[in-house]
């Protein structure tokens, strides 16, 4: 493993690629130590999400849609507080210590399972752990982005969202042999979820860099603020990032939803629920670094696109009346597909339109805007499933999705807009390349001398 030393500070990427040491697709160590912590950090997490449906509908009763509305704060409340995570981090630099703080808050919410047994405390506590987990997504994809090669940005997310996976693989796994051993089931899962994530903590600590590698600011590089991030906005290719983030994430129906309607459309006991995810993880661990690198050549909007339409598949299949032992096997390894070709991808096509010193306030204002609407599109499900039955609301959902498609397919970008993707020639290690919101400083708050003109 690799020992991080936080006094140091790492190449940055450009450096290496300009001395032509044909380094230029290595994987960066801190990539790899990043991985092993979302490794571990997603086994914490597996194992509670795993059973957290079972739990909530079959041992407290819950409906479709109060379960809806928890869902919805599990999965969308961290679009709260993560571009002030982002902008923590991007003020000196600070993307480990935010990172550790998220990590070390949703690693404290496991315990408190536990005691929590109605919806509003339960609520409370997914919407702390959901708030940790706002604040360290950002200024962890950041320090892989600053990490990376920009030629290999998607291969790198690739290897991380793979590492990252393994642990989602691991989880339900450790989730399905603890309930058939222990006693209290449940409380055994909480248990031993809150240790995992303790583990990941102390790895996070351990073996990343204190800082990202070192970037070359230019003089007039604008200053961290809330402002600064959402001025990004008026760059194009951020803009029609963001903007197809948020319309496919409308109709993204919840894992948790797709596990469900696969029970109920199978008839797989309770004690077998936890393994659904298994099928989903291992797709993503298969196939996140094959089309990350598929990403980095062909084009990255091309590829998340791509995965949208396996997801759109993967509903159809739901919605057939099609009786086959395969059916669950398709279905989930779309599902992963899904995965696999959006989630590092979209970070990576979002990183190079981001300049360093607002890179997590950056993919921090993509994030945002797809997790609300996730969480808006959690809501609506459940409330669907309630009124009118689990197959007219994924109808409508697949229906929903394909016109979002259609929308998201419009706001491609030309070729010159998206320097990083193959059908642009031009050289994105060209720092003059990078694109900058126009962004004025107010002058009571400069705090450069003024520069006389020269003569």
């Amino acid at each position: 493993m690799y020992v991080a030393d936080s006094r140091g500070t790492p190449a940055a990427p450009a450096e290496a690629a300009r001395t032509g040491s044909g380094r230029r697709s290595a994987i960066a160590p801190t990539v790899f130590a990043l991985g092993t912590v979302s490794l571990i950090t997603d086994v914490s997490s597996e194992m509670v999400t795993a059973v957290l449906p079972l739990y909530l509908v079959t041992g407290l009763g819950l409906s479709p849609l109060g379960f809806g509305l928890l869902d919805g704060v599990y999965n969308g409340f961290s679009a709260l507080v993560r571009l002030v995570g982002g902008h923590l981090a991007d003020r000196g630099g600070r993307h480990k210590t935010v990172a550790v703080l998220g990590y070390g808050l949703s690693a404290l919410c496991k315990p408190l399972l536990l005691v929590a047994s109605s919806l509003p405390l339960i609520g409370a506590v997914l919407a702390a752990d959901r708030t940790g987990k706002g604040l360290r997504t950002a200024p962890r994809d950041a320090l892989i982005s600053l990490a990376s090669d920009p030629r290999s940005r998607g291969r790198a997310f690739g290897v991380h969202r793979a590492m990252d996976t393994a642990g989602a693989l691991l989880g339900p796994l450790t989730a399905f042999l603890i309930l058939r051993q222990a006693a209290d089931g449940y409380d055994a899962v909480f248990t031993v979820s809150f240790c995992v994530a303790a583990v990941g903590v102390l790895v996070l600590l351990l073996f990343v860099p204190s800082r990202p590698p070192a970037t070359a600011l230019p003089q007039d590089a604008p200053r961290a603020s809330l402002t600064a991030a959402l001025a990004l906005l008026r760059v194009r290719p951020v803009r029609q990032l963001t903007l197809a983030a948020l319309l496919l994430g409308l109709a993204t129906v919840s894992d948790s939803f797709v596990y469900l309607l696969l029970q109920h459309r199978l008839g797989v006991p309770d004690r077998w629920f936890a393994l659904l995810p298994l099928g989903t993880a291992a797709a993503f661990l298969l196939l996140a670094v094959p089309l990350g690198r598929l990403a980095d050549r062909l084009g990255r909007r091309r590829v998340f696109l791509g995965g949208h339409v396996g997801l759109l598949l993967a509903y159809a299949l739901l919605l057939t009346g099609w009786q086959s032992p395969a059916l669950p096997f398709l279905t989930l390894a779309l599902h992963g597909g899904f995965y696999a070709a959006t989630d590092g991808v979209l970070m990576a096509a979002a990183a190079g339109h981001v300049p360093a010193e607002l890179r997590s306030s950056g993919l921090a204002l993509i994030q945002t805007g797809q997790a609300l609407a996730r969480f808006v599109c959690s809501i609506a499900f459940g409330a669907a499933w309630t009124a009118w039955g689990d197959r007219t609301a994924l109808g409508t959902a697949t229906a929903v999705l394909a016109g979002c498609a259609v929308g998201a397919f419009l706001l491609r970008p030309s070729a010159s807009e998206n320097p990083e993707d193959p059908e642009d020639p031009e050289d994105p290690q060209d720092p003059e390349k990078t694109t900058r919101p126009e962004i004025r400083t107010p002058p009571e708050t400069t705090t450069r001398p003024e520069k006389k003109a020269r003569p």
